[in-house]
């Protein structure tokens, strides 16, 4: 059965991963999507693939936040599901960290997702559903991710204010924060076997999670089964918070 039948979403980052998963799980269920990146080349292909609409914009620069509203108004109306999950992960230690990773990391983490919620509520419709990707490293404190941790942290207290502040509206704002998934940002940030095996030591499940779980939870918290959820954070880490 299609629960989303003829809703609209926008899911930010959706050109690969846990985007990439939830738009098509949101396209399998009846909702039509538009998805978002910064790649042009790469939201091209993402969207043929999955037979959705795509759109440039990069989340770090408040223009092409404004932009992306003002086209999706133009193409669509209202929005009925906001899923923002574009984002990037770098480590450091404290110490070393350079301020243009700090910058970048807090642009597109925090800043960008603030004010990517911040310019579409105005297009949300009443009783919308915003899920916004936090993380596991909000919670767990991993050594070298301090200002990814953070940026994170900063995401699940903006869900709980943004909650009450949309009450009204019966808009709910949700969490979801995923564990080490088997996704292309664990290639780029430089996963290789020793540190697979750690990571799924630290996870009493005992492996890495998948995009489609944490897509599934997306979808759960889009539809009217979660209507009585907001302002909550939802692990899909395998345990590893616990």
């Amino acid at each position: 059965m299609k629960n989303l039948k003829d809703k609209v979403a926008v899911v930010t980052g959706g050109n690969s991963g846990i985007g990439y998963a939830a738009a098509k799980r949101l396209k399998a269920n009846g909702a039509n999507v538009i998805i978002t990146g910064r790649r042009k080349d790469a939201i091209e292909q993402a969207a043929e693939e999955l037979q959705v609409a795509g759109l440039v914009a990069d989340q770090s620069k408040l223009s092409d936040i404004e932009n992306l509203v003002s086209q999706v108004r133009a193409q669509f109306g209202n929005v009925d599901i906001l899923v923002v999950n574009a984002g990037i992960t770098k480590f450091s230690t404290i110490e070393q960290i350079e301020e243009s990773q700090f910058d970048e990391m807090m642009n597109i983490n925090f800043k960008g997702a603030y004010f990517t919620l911040s310019r579409f509520i105005p297009l949300l419709s009443d009783g919308a559903s915003v899920i916004m990707l936090s993380s596991t490293s909000a919670t767990i404190s991993p050594q070298t991710a301090s200002v990814y941790a953070a940026s994170k942290a900063a995401i699940n207290a903006v869900v709980k204010i943004a909650a009450l502040e949309l009450a009204p509206r019966k808009i709910r704002v949700n969490a979801v924060s995923p564990g080490p998934i088997a996704t292309e940002i664990m290639t780029k940030i430089g996963l290789n076997e020793t540190l697979e095996n750690q990571l799924i030591q630290s996870v009493p499940a005992g492996r890495m999670g998948k995009a489609e779980e944490v897509a599934g939870m997306i979808h759960y918290l889009a539809g009217e089964e979660a209507a009585f959820l907001t302002g909550a954070n939802f692990l899909v880490d395998g345990g590893q918070s616990i």
